[in-house]
């Protein structure tokens, strides 16, 4: 009672996939820190090809974590003061995390019961949620590149279900193509051309 506990993640903006994640008894730039390194040495990321997006809170402009980052070669991005949509993929991954069905109605016992839900939502996210933004594919086969199997695979069966039964569709086959590109804060033009 009385106590909380920290989830720090690291997603991958592009694929989705949560590439890292820790729960901690204090929130701490240290901590952080530690995560991002971690996540920076088993992603095997190339120096000076990596921006990372985060909150405005203290932990994540900590002098040690800032630090890892400028000897990691990472370029830092901050999202504006009071404007919580300025990271939609972390707000939605946390909806999606606070909003599943097996989401705790009470508190955890102690941090290793919260290290294991933590875990088990991960492997549901990472691995066998099919994410709609990444057109239906789960974060990690898109992060590996499976995707792209998968994609083609679903378009030749939507073409030949069209060719067998043509009287079922008025139009196209839904769009299967991988989403090429991934924006931040799209701006409404951009929103209609993906559309």
């Amino acid at each position: 009672r009385g106590s909380f506990f920290y989830l720090y993640m690291v997603m991958d903006v592009w694929s989705r996939k949560v590439v890292a994640w820790e729960v901690h008894s204090e929130e701490s730039s240290e901590n952080a820190s530690a995560l991002l390194a971690r996540a920076y040495r088993a992603e095997g990321v190339s120096p000076g090809s990596l921006v990372v997006h985060m909150d405005n809170g203290s932990p994540m402009k900590g002098a040690t974590l800032l630090a890892t980052l400028e000897r990691l070669g990472v370029a830092t991005s901050f999202s504006r003061p009071s404007v919580s949509n300025d990271n939609p993929y972390s707000e939605s991954l946390f909806r999606t995390l606070k909003y599943r069905p097996a989401f705790p109605s009470g508190a955890f016992e102690s941090i290793d019961p919260a290290r294991e839900w933590v875990a088990a939502f991960v492997h549901w996210y990472n691995n066998e949620h099919l994410h709609s933004a990444i057109r239906f594919v789960a974060p990690a086969d898109r992060h590996s590149g499976r995707d792209l199997d998968i994609l083609g695979l679903r378009q030749k069966v939507y073409e030949q279900a069209r060719a067998r039964h043509p009287e079922r569709w008025s139009g196209d086959v839904r769009n299967w193509n991988p989403i090429k590109e991934v924006v931040l804060n799209p701006d409404q033009a951009q929103l209609s051309q993906t559309g």
